[in-house]
């Protein structure tokens, strides 16, 4: 399910509560790599709206979940949301609330500060064109009992997967890919972050130099073993 922004971001209306917050801010971290690459956490998801600013918003699942309190029966609307901007940047959020409106904001909030680098690159046998429009070889991820994997697909394929992974993948900037998925796949919040976690992996796999030279990566480069 998509969803529009409600209003286009404004860093000048934004007083920012951490010091990398206050660095964007001042124009001394301009790209969102600068913070990705070394690690550091994003506590405020303005940083996100500030140095990506075309990125987009959809939302996996709302599920309405019940608890018992000695006043009754209490209801909350939990979403799963992932944003993107379909050139290397992807997060997965999720959260809770009582009215649908306020958890799906938290949900995309959480996703931002969920964000992560993916390498893309042209990692098929049977393509071999160079361009970033898959992954650079075969990653896999898992939670919980989700087991996903993600193989380079040639160009012009499209993405052989489910809708869950589909959709991370398309707002990761990924467009050929095959997946296949192992567990309880039914339960959204795990499948999708079994995805992430298998994308993460496109930034940490030691790659050899005669490696390198056959795939093509994107905005993203990984280690060079």
């Amino acid at each position: 399910m998509r969803r529009q922004r409600a209003e286009e971001f404004n860093i000048e209306q934004w007083q920012p509560r951490t010091s990398i917050g206050r660095l964007v801010k001042e124009g001394k971290i301009t790209d969102i790599s600068q913070i990705l690459r070394v690690g550091k956490p994003i506590k405020e998801s303005e940083i996100v709206n500030a140095l990506v600013p075309n990125i987009q918003e959809e939302i996996l699942e709302v599920t309405l979940v019940q608890r018992m309190h000695k006043s009754g029966r209490r209801v909350k609307y939990r979403v799963v949301a992932v944003v993107g901007n379909r050139d290397g940047i992807v997060g997965v959020g999720h959260a809770s609330a009582r009215d649908i409106g306020s958890s799906i904001q938290k949900a995309v909030n959480a996703a931002k500060l969920n964000v992560i680098e993916v390498a893309r690159g042209c990692g098929s046998w049977e393509c071999g064109c160079g361009r970033t429009h898959s992954v650079p070889f075969e990653v896999s991820g898992k939670c919980g009992s989700v087991k996903v994997f993600i193989k380079p697909a040639p160009r012009g394929l499209g993405l052989a997967s489910a809708e869950v992974p589909k959709t991370i993948l398309r707002l990761a900037g990924i467009n050929d890919a095959w997946t296949r998925s192992e567990g309880k796949t039914r339960t959204t919040l795990n499948f999708a972050m079994a995805v992430m976690d298998a994308l993460k992996h496109t930034t940490s796999v030691v790659m050899g130099d005669k490696y390198r030279e056959r795939v093509s990566l994107g905005k993203v480069g990984v280690v060079s073993g």
